[in-house]
């Protein structure tokens, strides 16, 4: 199939397909006599497995890294483990700084009201302090 259909099945774009190419996820296709790039149906699963991957916020190497190890069937899933549980230790950082994150701008909408000018806002003087380190 050619990279239209398998865009089309899996629901990647063109362009995301030819990136993971480049990153080296999918392997190199093979190439038709009018050199179009040829997929089958393992290039599809593997894709889908990416997309998998991607919608749980994995990065590049942690995908590949993933990738590689379901070529190795018979190695412990330690390492797979340990990647996972980094990935969410990220992730609780993320959520961590996000709240911190939405705690300050609710301070921030809270120190100005509609009926202020721009040079009373409280926000853009709040803003201003940050900048000053005050």
């Amino acid at each position: 199939m050619k990279i239209g259909e398998i865009a089309e099945l899996t629901g990647c774009s063109i362009q995301t397909i030819r990136f993971y190419e480049r990153k080296k996820l999918l392997p190199k296709p093979e190439r038709s006599e009018g050199n179009y790039r040829l997929y089958n149906q393992t290039t599809v699963d593997r894709l889908i497995f990416i997309k998998q991957c991607r919608a749980h916020d994995m990065s590049i190497q942690e995908i590949n890294f993933l990738l590689e190890s379901k070529e190795k069937p018979e190695q412990s899933c330690d390492s797979v483990n340990a990647i996972i549980d980094e990935h969410l230790q990220q992730i609780t950082v993320k959520i961590s700084e996000l709240n911190a994150l939405r705690e300050s701008l609710i301070q921030m909408a809270n120190s100005c009201t509609s009926n202020r000018k721009i040079k009373d806002c409280g926000i853009l003087s709040n803003l201003n302090k940050s900048i000053k380190g005050e």
